[in-house]
């Protein structure tokens, strides 16, 4: 039998959803834009980082459209949704993606989130509950099993942004979250689409990012957790992990930046169908 991901497999019916863009609220009152794709079961529904939104997932939709329903969404203060709030803890965040998953008919869905949207992800699945056949991250979920950075790390590192968000933005994000290879087009872009994002919910966002304490959150999720991540940085540590989740399991996609779903699409997304595969059967 031939597997989505596999050449040769059958294609699915026409997407039943094109494309328009939703709106839904959270339990604060902040408007959710969210976009469906495609039709079927589970669905999945794409997070996006750290000052970025929605577009990110943009070589993903074709590809999983065809097979599922799909869903990407802006959180609160990205993209085209409200920016009316003053707690930009993952939590909230969670919350977001939980209002949006409450709006669709779908038995089950797949949570995929790209670096912050891993927590997030988490989060989010804590609010959902059994819907949630499991989670796939991103280049994420590296420093489970850590502590989180003390108060002073987090200052240090937050600094530079509170100085100049724009340039430090601009000094970042090349040296860091690309390799030496990237193309410069896409870093250019990705640069100028995160340095856009208002610098009081960046660094919010940032500082809760970093308090955040794996362990108080995992005992609250109850579906399978894997990551599909990069080389670039800090390793995934898979034996350090599965002290905490003993199924955990990591695809490493070497060569690639911290955006592999941007960066190699054509490596990244037959990966994301088999994870996709994988959870559903082995879910009810």
């Amino acid at each position: 039998m031939l597997l989505p991901w596999e050449s040769g497999a059958v294609a699915a019916a026409p997407p039943a959803n094109t494309g328009t863009a939703l709106v839904t609220d959270t339990a604060d009152h902040v408007h959710i834009q969210y976009t469906v794709y495609g039709s079927g079961d589970p669905a999945i529904v794409l997070i996006h980082g750290w000052s970025c939104d929605s577009g990110y997932w943009h070589s993903q939709i074709d590809a999983l459209a065809a097979h599922y329903t799909v869903v990407t969404l802006d959180l609160a203060g990205h993209g085209g949704s409200g920016r009316n709030r003053t707690d930009w803890s993952m939590q909230r965040y969670g919350g977001d993606v939980a209002a949006v998953v409450r709006q669709l008919p779908n038995p089950r869905v797949i949570l995929v989130g790209h670096s912050m949207g891993g927590p997030v992800a988490l989060e989010a699945a804590a609010l959902i509950g059994a819907r949630v056949a499991g989670i796939i991250g991103v280049d994420t979920f590296k420093s489970i099993g850590l502590p989180p950075p003390s108060a002073a790390m987090i200052d240090e590192q937050i600094a530079p942004f509170r100085k100049d968000f724009v340039g430090t933005v601009h000094d970042y994000v090349p040296q860091h979250l690309f390799t030496r290879q990237g193309d410069p087009a896409l870093v250019s872009k990705v640069v100028e689409g995160m340095s856009r994002e208002p610098p009081s919910i960046a660094i919010a966002s940032l500082i809760a990012l970093n308090q955040l304490d794996f362990a108080a959150v995992l005992p609250r999720v109850h579906a399978p957790i894997v990551a599909i991540n990069s080389d670039l940085g800090q390793l995934t540590d898979e034996t350090r992990i599965r002290k905490s989740l003993p199924d955990f399991r990591v695809t490493t996609l070497k060569g690639s930046g911290h955006f592999l779903m941007l960066e190699q699409p054509q490596r990244f997304n037959p990966i994301l169908l088999q994870q996709i595969a994988q959870l559903t059967r082995s879910t009810p």
